[in-house]
């Protein structure tokens, strides 16, 4: 099976800038479309934005032209570039993937999030 880690989060103020990475490890057939999600305090979890096999992407409206999905297929890692960072933003960020599992189950895994913190 496969196992999401993600990492990158922190403390930034306002405007600036964090890059948030997720590796897929262990053992799968393929990984499909991965997507960032997020969950604010008090609020349900939220699509960030995803990417496909082929790097066709889509975004939440609030983070389009500020954030930038990408995946390196051949590291099987995802990355989100956030930029001009709002206090909005601030969230436990999960990483998500659509895996095709060795004995070809199509499964959803998810990663254990990393809290980005924006200040004002």
């Amino acid at each position: 099976q496969v196992l999401l880690v993600e990492s990158g989060g922190g403390l930034v103020q306002a405007g600036g800038s964090l890059r948030l990475s997720c590796a897929a490890s262990g053992i799968a057939f393929s990984i499909n479309t991965m997507g960032w999600y997020r969950q604010a305090p008090g609020k349900q979890r939220e699509l960030v934005a995803t990417i496909t096999s082929g790097g066709s992407t889509n975004y939440l409206d609030s983070v389009k032209g500020r954030f930038t999905i990408s995946r390196d297929n051949a590291k099987h890692t995802v990355y989100l570039q956030m930029n001009s960072l709002k206090p909005e933003d601030t969230a436990v960020y999960y990483c998500n993937a659509g895996v095709v599992t060795i004995t070809l189950a199509r499964l959803e895994v998810w990663g254990q999030g990393t809290l980005v913190t924006v200040s004002s």
